[in-house]
């Protein structure tokens, strides 16, 4: 798999990762590690931040609109 990213660039750079969010393949220049909160419970309510972090791979586009949150 190649990295979207690049391929729109015009460059053909090989995937290393893919977004967990978008399924985006994405080189290491184009990606971004972020730990991520993890939540539990029920539907709709309650619910609860649990104490740990899973780390997760997004592209850079979903990063963006994360952090926006």
């Amino acid at each position: 798999m190649k990295c979207y990213v690049c391929a729109q660039e015009g460059r053909d750079t090989d995937a290393v990762a893919i977004c967990i969010v978008c399924g985006m393949g994405v080189c290491m220049e184009h990606l971004v590690r972020e730990e991520v909160e993890v939540w539990e419970g029920g539907y709709p309510f309650p619910s609860k931040k649990l104490k740990g972090k899973i780390p997760r791979i997004l592209c850079q586009v979903c990063y963006s609109v994360y952090e926006k949150g």
